[in-house]
């Protein structure tokens, strides 16, 4: 130690006031002086690059030491040492952690209680009576030279650490409280100070301090939001190793991973640590929430669902959390069912839906037709002073309209407009299909004549063709041609619906002229008909004895239904020859006839069988 103070090499030494103190004794020929150091549980090793620097100041001198060689120790002498044996015997730190920091030069500071000290002479010999520092075989004589020579050129990049080295830092804790230390790591955590809070946490790891959940938790939180997935996962094992982990720590580590991954890694994790006794009660019910959060977004509604199942399985309570997940998830994916089975578990539970749930289960019902169930859902959002959202009203009058509740679903159109919204194109049409369906087509005439004066804007496609179907019902043909030119001359998109519903009316009103006249119209509007099209030209025309189009048609599209629609109005109207032939043609291209149509030309077969049944295969 001497050696190095005899150095003409500049040295620094840092102190940190710890506790326990020594002194040093240093002798030359020329001074004879103690210098009081602080002692520390650690070593301190040199090499030719270090330059020694001694100052003096009103300050006791401490020696702290801020990094270690690794891999070159140099030794020394003890030739009749004059250093306190207390020096000798300062514990080192035991370096089993690959962290510390490789490679790292010491760095030292002095500084003396009374007066600056005299820088010591090179040519001073010390080598007879101090111990000698044997250097560390790092090459010849001549490398050396040559390191030290650019060692002093680089100087100032000695004590530069990159940042995986910084990152890496393990200090010596005089603070021994685990319960101190964790809070400081969660202070560091929560203030975003990633290096720091690493640091810290490491140290704590080193010195078999362990810090609590909570702490670790924030910790694990800090370094996700920092993008230090892997730094995350070592202390996520950590935490399993020392059973530490909550189900918090699980819920931030299976988002990460789905993040970073896909939602099937964090599925492998999560069934791991079900299978696992040591982890598994750890899983509470917000850990299974986060997977259900997980593969909604996915709207996987069957994983959803095997994950509801094992949270039942392993004997947890869902909270108000896990159910609007679940409902919501079913609604979207369209498992009705499932959905309606989750509320009602709810409710068993004693557990009060919120406003996401309960319109979710309004939306359920009227997909599955229990309208009643939904007014009674509208009802309790009500009694709890909780305001149904427009959507909601508008799913409730569709589910009485296909009920045919035509006064329940005006009465909820009522109190829509109480409750301040105005309706919609939505509304006006499930209005309009409640009368339909409640065979009150007149009044859904009337109806759709208000809203084109009053609300003329809300008008779409779908109102103007739930008109037409009222038109077609009562045979309104020249109704229905003028909501055809309505439509046109509005710049909707006419669909074939619309064209066929026009047809229908001609059919019901017997107008097959008018009804192929819309037919033609429709081809030049460049819509191709349908089987639907083709079946009512070939009912009204039948009707109107307009043979030769009713052949065109079959001509123009061979179909078994269409021929089997063709045969049976020829035998209902007395055309049993024709029917014959129309028969007999559908089995030489190939197309089956349907039990009807074989009944009716047995009923019309000639009395002279054998002589006929030839010409008719049945």
């Amino acid at each position: 130690m001497v050696e190095v103070l005899n150095s003409p090499l500049a040295s620094s030494i840092s102190t940190y006031g710890y506790s326990h103190q020594n002194h040093l004794y240093c002798c030359s020929r020329r001074h004879d002086f103690r210098i009081p150091f602080q002692c520390i549980s650690c070593c301190a090793y040199f090499d030719l690059g270090l330059k020694v620097k001694t100052s003096c100041s009103k300050k006791n001198l401490g020696f702290a030491v801020v990094a270690l060689a690794e891999g070159s120790r140099p030794q020394f002498q003890t030739a009749k040492p004059r250093v306190r044996e207390t020096f000798l015997l300062s514990k080192p730190i035991k370096n089993d952690n690959p962290r510390v920091f490789p490679s790292k030069v010491a760095r030292l500071e002095s500084v003396c209680e009374e007066e600056r000290l005299p820088f010591v002479k090179e040519n001073e010999d010390f080598s007879k009576n101090y111990p000698k520092q044997i250097l560390p075989a790092w090459g010849s004589l001549a490398d050396q030279d040559s390191e030290n020579q650019n060692h002093v050129n680089k100087s100032s990049n000695i004590y530069l650490k990159t940042n995986d080295e910084t990152e890496d830092e393990i200090y010596y804790l005089e603070e021994r409280d685990v319960e101190i230390l964790s809070r400081r790591l969660l202070k560091l955590s929560r203030a975003n100070k990633v290096r720091s809070a690493l640091a810290l946490y490491r140290s704590m790891e080193h010195s078999s301090l362990l810090p609590n959940s909570h702490s670790c938790n924030s910790l694990l939180s800090c370094l996700l939001r920092n993008g230090r997935f892997d730094d995350a996962l070592k202390i996520f094992e950590f935490m399993k190793a020392n059973e530490i982990i909550t189900g918090h720590t699980f819920s931030l580590i299976l988002k990460a991973v789905a993040n970073v991954h896909d939602c099937d890694a964090a599925l492998s994790i999560f069934e791991e640590a079900e299978r696992d006794y040591k982890t598994k009660k750890y899983m509470d019910t917000i850990v299974y929430n986060t997977m259900i959060a997980m593969f909604g977004k996915m709207n996987d509604g069957d994983q959803v669902e095997r994950i509801w199942r094992s949270l039942k399985d392993n004997g947890l309570i869902g909270t108000e959390v896990t159910y609007r997940l679940l409902v919501c998830i079913f609604v979207r994916s369209s498992q009705n069912e499932l959905a309606l089975d989750a509320y009602h578990e709810m409710v068993q539970n004693g557990l009060s839906p919120d406003e996401d749930t309960m319109e979710a289960i309004i939306g359920a019902c009227t997909r599955e037709g229990k309208w009643d169930m939904a007014l009674n859902i509208m009802q309790s959002m009500l009694n709890r002073e909780i305001k149904p959202s427009l959507i909601a009203c508008n799913a409730l009058i569709i589910s009485l309209g296909k009920s045919a509740k035509v006064d329940l679903a005006f009465k909820v159109y009522g109190f829509m407009k109480s409750l301040g919204y105005e309706p919609d194109s939505y509304t006006w049409n499930a209005l309009l299909v409640a009368l339909n369906r409640a065979n009150k087509h007149a009044d859904a005439i009337r109806l759709f004549e208000s809203i084109r004066k009053e609300h003329s804007t809300s008008l779409n496609l779908h109102i103007y063709n739930t008109c037409l179907m009222s038109c077609q019902r009562l045979g309104l043909w020249e109704k229905a041609m003028q909501l055809l030119w309505q439509m046109e001359a509005s710049e909707f998109c006419v669909s074939v619906t619309s064209y066929n519903l026009v047809i229908g009316a001609c059919e019901a009103s017997r107008k097959p002229k008018v009804a192929l006249q819309v037919y033609k119209h429709m081809v030049q509007q460049k819509q191709s008909p349908d089987i639907f099209t083709l079946l009512s030209l070939i009912r009204v025309c039948i009707w109107g004895s307009l043979w030769h189009e009713v052949e065109e048609i079959l001509n123009h599209a061979p179909n078994g239904s269409i021929y089997n629609a063709a045969i049976q109005g020829m035998c209902l109207r007395k055309k049993t020859d024709l029917a014959r032939k129309l028969y007999v043609k559908m089995h030489e291209i190939g197309l089956r006839p349907d039990g009807k149509t074989r009944a009716l030309m047995l009923q019309n077969l000639p009395k002279n069988v054998d002589q006929k049944r030839s010409d008719v295969v049945i």
